[in-house]
């Protein structure tokens, strides 16, 4: 029979998995370590340190989810966020599925529910007309137009993050003379490596932009300010730059949200999971780490649930 080491010495091999496996950077498997440390030290004060993984019930579970709310915040004086207590579990499930990969018997991952959060904020998107009227905002006769146009047909047709756009080269792009649909590897937060693509019509403005410019900035973006070209810095956009694009023209247009870079994103996802996506595709799309990250969207797929159950189940034609 098998002879497993007590929960808390795993930690080692946790974040070997999270490296090697999931390729996740160094600042990760730090945040990942200080998450799991809560619950190494709450096993460490119930005298529970030497408890193996195949011995972890579900009331220890509970036990830690109860641990989590009662706990006082040092810094704040009070109680953790709902939000900062499922940080805490999601490192747990992350353990428990290292456990599930290593065929280590112990709970499923799914015996770690998270704390309902009926506080947090619902995710801001753009429908699909507003998009158009954000996408058609800028003026095209003017390069700073080509170039603001393009990045808004860029960002809702990848789902790229702010930091991700802005690092991009004309070099690395290597657009068709014809627009067509293409796709591009890029290196997104937790240094991972994913695929993003660029319909027809967003290559078609990058295009244009691209075959407006006249300089030899590698950046794929860069600022139209008077005179920096003679400074010799970087003319590369900042990832404040172009929040300020689309708040500009989130204003002209007079739309009624709020809308950032990472609007466009959401409306990416939104867009996706509206078209009938899988969840775990959009996860893809969107480079998340964990499907916990990408189950904020699913106030879209609870409305198609209930849309399609409202038009389609058969109770409709039932006899009063």
């Amino acid at each position: 029979m098998a002879i497993y080491k007590p929960i808390i010495e795993y930690l080692t091999d946790f974040l070997d998995y999270l490296e090697i496996e999931k390729g996740l950077s160094n600042k990760t498997q730090e945040n990942y370590t200080r998450f799991l440390n809560k619950f190494f030290n709450w096993l460490l004060d119930k005298d529970l340190d030497k408890l193996s993984p195949q011995k972890l019930t579900p009331d220890h579970i509970w036990k830690y989810k109860v641990y989590l709310s009662r706990h006082i915040d040092p810094r704040t004086k009070e109680p953790l966020k709902k939000t900062t207590q499922n940080y805490y579990l999601i490192a747990l499930r992350s353990l428990l599925e290292f456990f599930v990969e290593r065929k280590i018997p112990s709970l499923s991952p799914t015996a770690v529910k998270l704390s309902p959060n009926k506080g947090s904020k619902q995710v801001k998107f753009l429908e699909l007309k507003q998009l158009e009227s954000l996408l058609l905002a800028p003026d095209t006769s003017k390069i700073i137009g080509l170039r603001d146009r393009a990045i808004l047909e860029t960002l809702f047709s990848t789902g790229l993050r702010v930091a991700e756009l802005v690092s991009l080269n004309s070099e690395q792009l290597k657009l068709p003379k014809t627009p067509r649909e293409m796709e591009l590897s890029v290196i997104g937060k937790g240094e991972r490596v994913r695929t993003v693509y660029f319909s027809a019509r967003a290559v078609k403005w990058l295009k244009k932009y691209q075959d407006l410019r006249a300089d030899l900035d590698e950046a794929m973006f860069i600022n139209y300010k008077p005179g920096i070209e003679k400074t010799g810095v970087s003319r590369r956009l900042t990832t404040k730059t172009i929040e300020n694009i689309v708040k500009k023209y989130v204003k002209i247009v007079g739309l009624p949200i709020d809308a950032t870079p990472h609007t466009l994103r959401h409306s990416f996802a939104t867009d996706l999971l509206a078209q009938g996506v899988d969840l775990r595709l959009v996860q893809e799309f969107l480079g998340h780490a964990n499907i916990a990250t990408t189950q904020i969207y699913t106030h879209v797929t609870n409305k198609q649930l209930k849309d399609v159950h409202k038009k389609l189940h058969g109770g409709r034609k039932l006899k009063k």
